[in-house]
């Protein structure tokens, strides 16, 4: 029978493996950074999935409104209740804050980086919708604000859904609102961002879990 060749700590000269492999590398500490880079990846590019989806619409809609609907003349949908009203709003979300057009391109601004630069960060996936549908609607609307009349940074964003004495809106509006509510469920509840939960999110996952064996052997 043959017998195993020494390696460095038999005291014999190290393998052709081991003389090709760096000084101070372990492939048991690598494997785990990689795979945490590509998941890191992974929900920055469903983010932005998400969001991108949000634009398409929004960007959709809002041609179709300013290519059929005259601002003076109201489509009925559902009586009063629910119309298609064709607006050109300078202000921010349902037409709050009127006139500071270019304060609220800066704001957009500042969220969408501080959205993205700290995604990476996300690991509940109700997390990432949320902040993925707020992301699509600050995006929609700041492309209003950049490229529309009267000019960049004070384009008005252009609104189009009317239902009953709520201001009128469109769909990033609508993004941004349930994004927004979404969010703040979860920090509610205790689902936080990191996939960790809290409060009412940990008691009830512990209420969830299985009895021990040594619970149902009593």
């Amino acid at each position: 029978m043959s017998q195993p060749t020494p390696g460095p700590v038999d005291g014999g000269e190290p393998t052709d493996a081991e003389q090709r492999r760096p000084s101070g590398t372990d492939d048991t500490h690598r494997r785990p950074a990689a795979t945490d880079t590509g998941r890191r990846y992974s929900v920055v590019w469903t983010l932005l999935a998400i969001a991108a989806g949000v634009i398409a619409l929004d960007v959709l809609t809002k041609s179709i409104a300013v290519a059929n609907l005259d601002p003076m003349r109201p489509v009925h949908i559902i009586g009063d209740v629910v119309t298609l009203r064709l607006v050109r709003n300078s202000g921010a979300a349902f037409s709050v804050a009127s006139g500071y057009t270019w304060v609220l391109t800066i704001v957009a601004l500042v969220v969408v980086i501080g959205i993205v630069r700290y995604s990476s960060r996300l690991r509940s996936a109700w997390w990432i919708l949320g902040l993925g549908l707020v992301l699509g609607g600050a995006m929609g609307n700041l492309a209003d604000r950049i490229f529309r009349s009267p000019g960049p940074l004070r384009g008005h964003v252009v609104d189009f859904v009317s239902v009953g004495w709520w201001p009128v809106f469109n769909v990033a509006d609508s993004a941004v609102v349930c994004g927004a509510v979404l969010l703040v469920i979860l920090s509610l509840l205790g689902f936080e961002y990191d996939g960790s939960r809290t409060g009412w999110a940990a008691r009830h996952d512990h209420d969830d879990q299985p009895a021990s064996a040594g619970d149902a052997d009593a």
